[in-house]
């Protein structure tokens, strides 16, 4: 823009006072700029050094609290089958004498494999 442009600011400019700067003005911009740069205290946490330790320490204790509380169905000595809590006392010899079957007739297995080779 030249001076012959526009001659009516050009003249107001040249009524404006001219500004002083302070000798202390650039120690004032310095300490504004620390000042806003500082974060506030609960804004610190959210920083990778202190995020990560304290979700592991969070997954830890829940991780903890869900293996406190499991619920007794998941043991298994302590379930018991409803067809063992049925069965009567005179059912047992008959479930020995199966037993004893069943032992007979797997030894008699390899007996039978034995003869047809």
């Amino acid at each position: 823009m030249k001076r012959d442009e526009d001659r009516q600011l050009w003249d107001l400019l040249g009524q404006a006072r001219p500004a002083e700067v302070s000798p202390f003005f650039a120690r004032n911009v310095i300490r504004r700029i620390r000042e806003r740069g500082q974060r506030p205290e609960w804004l610190r946490w959210l920083q990778a050094k202190t995020l990560i330790p304290a979700t592991g320490l969070a997954v830890a204790i829940v991780a903890t609290m869900l293996l406190m509380q499991r619920p007794a169905s998941l043991n298994p000595a302590d379930d018991t089958p409803d067809v063992i809590a049925a069965l009567d006392p005179q059912d047992y010899d008959i479930i020995a004498d199966l037993d004893e079957l069943m032992a007979a007739d797997e030894s008699n297995l390899w007996d039978d494999d034995a003869e047809t080779l």
